[in-house]
């Protein structure tokens, strides 16, 4: 691992005085130009250096639900996200993914390495439930090519956010 770069997310959790480590890894364009998830591009990344399992790492996605704005879900790469549920667990009715537009102008992160933590602006957040088993998860430290590795409860402790279940 070389050192982590600072971005907003690790701004954030020093600040909050919260234990976290970086793992920067090399981003592969033409991986993600052959359709490749960023999200597994990261997992299969990380694998490669680090003693992980795939499910140990989470992809943060921006959805609209209608009635109530925009929302963060945090699912692991390898699964995809019920947008019904989440829109149910959010309070809303209808939910649908966010432009990458407005995800990038709302968050201050690019579409890729856009991270749970440290976004321009509070928005209500959701953990899928598969993460409370275990220790340590990795999300996106704000830059594509770099994962922060956090225990659940303080991810959701530094976004204000809570369980749920939003994968399938």
């Amino acid at each position: 691992m070389t050192s982590a770069p600072a971005t907003p997310a690790t701004e954030r959790l020093t600040a909050a005085g919260i234990s976290w480590r970086g793992h920067v890894y090399r981003h592969d364009r033409t991986a993600i130009a052959q359709g490749l998830s960023y999200g597994l591009e990261a997992a299969a990344a990380l694998a490669e250096t680090e003693a992980i399992d795939v499910d140990q790492v989470f992809k943060t996605l921006l959805v609209q639900v209608e009635g109530v704005g925009l929302v963060v879900a945090i699912v692991p790469v390898a699964l995809l996200l019920d947008l019904k549920a989440l829109g149910q667990v959010a309070g809303g009715k209808r939910a649908e993914m966010a432009a990458p537009a407005l995800a990038e102008r709302s968050t201050g992160y690019v579409v890729g390495g856009i991270s749970p933590i440290g976004q321009r602006k509070a928005l209500p957040t959701f953990l899928d439930e598969r993460a409370i088993v275990l220790e340590r998860i990795f999300v996106s430290g704000g830059r594509r090519g770099f994962d922060i590795e956090i225990t659940p409860t303080d991810l959701l402790a530094v976004t204000g956010g809570q369980y749920a279940q939003i994968a399938r």
